[in-house]
């Protein structure tokens, strides 16, 4: 073939695909606007005449790809179409965004401008360009989530030709496709793109376990082949007997999700069950319930198959932040295999695989996943404006926003709320509000007391508790799990930074004197020095600062007096202030009834001790409330406290001295009485 056949044969292919690509448009329910596409195409074939890509093909292929891919895979309209034919005209001629702009409009002209922002690449050579360059990112969508979109578009078809790149660069965008454009993806609900953007990535990035894995896949083709059309059978034939409008196909798990669990679960191929799958998509009645629909087709499944008791997913009573909704079942199938059958309305598919841009083709839905994309944009757009933020601070938050998924919980009312994956009470709380998160001191989820850094679950009824004393602390930085809330701590936390000093020598003194110190106006010498030297600070305003903001605790205070004092540090320390001066003549001479002996029966005269456990909310002097209470109970006496703190929830263990099983009583109904206590028990010796 000589080489202008070959030119002639090319003309003829891209023609070919541009009919193709007005073909599709012209089925879709979007407005026909025939015209201004047909104008775009000619005006970009027009100018990148004579222009070829690295795989040596003529470039107008290229945003023609990129063109049907909004089509076809994606769901867009005109205005994306047309953006998408032109996304490389500014760039890479001579063409400005004003020409853009005067021959197709406003709309048109924005959209490639902002593509034309965000061309290249997200990671550049320096932190400070990656910063600029995810801002630019961030922006683009947060103008027109189109732009992102389109910029998808153009990734997954790169990502399709990247054979015809050098080896680096090959490993560079591979890398920042499954840093940046999967995960995204995944966000954005378009979950077909995603699987095959990880896909490519694992290809490349792991050439050698790709190939393994696919060769093991089209190895066992006729075997799945043979399994499915016997799972299929039975359920094909009872939904035909009902005149169900349906298509049921299997599914087959990518080898990129297969090389993830045998990495997560250290097992080899031959262990991944879930291998085979199958989803069924119906076509509802006018009118016709969806949902119910969807409960209809599970009742025949599970009549045919035992279900997994707890492998069903409802995606349909609460669908998830993507907008995605369906029903999961999970069935014991031939041959003692399990497998997943997902069950989808037509509008339900759409949506699956289409992500957001499938609502503009369902109007009455968009709004609600409309606002659901908006609050996580604005989430993302916050970690940009936290100027301390560095630039993989920023990117590692974006991602990891990206495949949160989440669950839902209920609040004392019986509201529902969705939250992330491994939220925290604290997490719950700022979610809330911000003023709810500072002032929040735990929490009762299902009527138990936990503390802030508790994880919650799906189902959990959560009640905050707060206080206005409570300030937010450096050490809940560790509590909450979401990006925002991390950096809206640091916000809070630095704002707050003056105050803290102040607040630790406050602290330090209450502290000192319920071990006995003597404070007056200012700290000894002796005392400033062994704090410093024992909590290893190199300045007082560092140490009361840090104390202040709870980045350090002054639980172990005695015990760095005392080993910087040369004295035996103990265990279980005594404090002073509670102490008598002189031990009682009874403790002295005491002897501890026979274990064999009920400790209640002991004979008044007889001393016997009480292993008592406080639990509660933590704040400022519990522990003085807590041995006074005792103190100033009838007969009893304090041996011995210890004390520990998790996340705001405290846990006192104290062995106490009484003379009757009545004292224990009163010890109990003095400690249930202090604000915070929340269960006084006995604990057995």
């Amino acid at each position: 073939m000589t080489k202008e056949e070959k030119e002639q044969k090319e003309i003829e292919l891209i023609e070919q695909e541009f009919q193709s690509l007005l073909n599709d448009y012209m089925a879709s329910n979007h407005s026909k606007k025939r015209d201004v596409i047909i104008k775009a195409f000619n005006f970009a074939k027009k100018a990148h005449e004579g222009i070829r890509r690295l795989s040596g093909e003529a470039y107008i292929a290229h945003p023609l790809a990129v063109a049907k891919i909004c089509c076809t895979e994606i769901g867009l309209g005109s205005t994306s179409i047309c953006a998408a034919l032109l996304h490389d005209v500014v760039e890479d001629t001579d063409y400005t965004i004003d020409d853009i702009r005067a021959l197709f409009g406003d709309s048109i002209a924005n959209m490639v401008e902002g593509i034309t922002k965000i061309s290249g690449g997200i990671f550049g050579e320096k932190a400070q360009e990656q910063a600029e360059n995810f801002s630019k990112l961030v922006i683009s969508m947060s103008e027109d989530i189109r732009v992102i979109l389109l910029k998808i578009a153009d990734r997954l078809h790169n990502m399709r030709q990247l054979d015809s790149q050098p080896t680096a660069k090959q490993m560079k965008i591979a890398c920042e496709t499954e840093y940046i454009y999967a995960p995204l993806c995944h966000r954005l609900g378009l979950f077909a793109i995603k699987t095959e953007l990880e896909n490519l990535c694992f290809k490349y990035n792991f050439p050698a376990e790709y190939d393994y894995i696919q060769r093991r896949l089209d190895a066992e083709t006729n075997k799945r082949i043979g399994l499915y059309n016997k799972f299929a059978f039975p359920i094909t034939t009872k939904l035909d007997e009902l005149g169900c409008k349906y298509e049921m196909k299997k599914r087959i798990k990518s080898p990129h999700s297969i090389f993830k669990k045998m990495q997560t679960k250290h097992i080899p191929f031959e262990e991944v069950y879930d291998i085979l799958g199958s989803r069924i998509v119906f076509d509802p009645e006018p009118d016709a319930d969806e949902k119910l629909e969807c409960w209809k087709i599970y009742n025949i499944i599970t009549s045919i198959y035992k279900p997994h008791p707890n492998r069903t997913r409802d995606w349909l009573s609460n669908p998830k932040a993507t907008g995605y909704e369906a029903l999961h079942v999970t069935v014991m199938g031939p041959e003692g295999y399990w497998i997943e059958v997902q069950i989808r309305s037509r509008r339900m598919d759409d949506i699956a695989e289409k992500g957001l841009a499938a609502h503009w083709n369902y109007k009455k839905d968009y709004s609600s996943s409309e606002n659901k994309i908006e609050e996580w944009l604005n989430t993302v757009n916050e970690l940009l404006k936290t100027p301390d933020s560095n630039a993989m601070h920023l990117l590692e938050s974006f991602k990891i926003s990206q495949y949160e998924s989440e669950f839902y919980v209920f609040t004392p009312k019986g509201d529902i709320k969705s939250v992330p994956a491994h939220s925290t009470v604290l997490d719950f709380a700022f979610n809330i509000h911000t003023d709810i998160g500072c002032h929040a001191i735990g929490a009762k989820v299902n009527n138990k007391i936990v503390p802030l850094n508790h994880e919650l679950h799906s189902g959990d009824q959560v009640e905050i508790l707060t206080s206005e004393k409570q300030t937010p602390k450096a050490e809940w930085l560790d509590y909450v799990t979401s990006a925002k809330n991390k950096d809206k701590l640091c916000g809070i936390l630095k704002i707050g930074n003056h105050n803290h000093k102040a607040l630790g020598d406050e602290k330090l003194r209450e502290a000192l004197f319920a071990a006995g110190y003597s404070v007056k106006k200012s700290y000894t010498p002796d005392i400033v020095s062994k704090l410093l030297k024992g909590y290893k600070r190199k300045n007082w305003d560092t140490l009361l600062t840090d104390i202040g903001n709870g980045s350090l605790s002054l639980e172990d205070m005695p015990a760095i007096l005392k080993k910087n004092s040369g004295l035996s540090a103990f265990s279980k320390w005594i404090p002073k202030f509670i102490m008598p001066n002189s031990v009682p003549d009874a403790i002295k001479n005491i002897s501890l009834p026979d274990k064999n002996i009920d400790k209640d029966n002991v004979k008044h005269n007889k001393v016997l001790t009480a292993l008592i456990e406080i639990k509660g909310i933590d704040r400022k002097r519990m522990l003085l409330d807590i041995v006074t209470a005792i103190s100033d109970t009838a007969d009893a006496n304090i041996e011995s406290v210890n004390l520990t703190t998790d996340g705001g929830i405290f846990c006192a263990r104290l062995n106490v001295y009484v003379t009757d099983t009545t004292n224990i009583k009163s010890i109990y109904s003095s400690l249930s009485n202090i604000s915070g206590v929340e269960s006084v028990v006995r604990i057995d010796l």
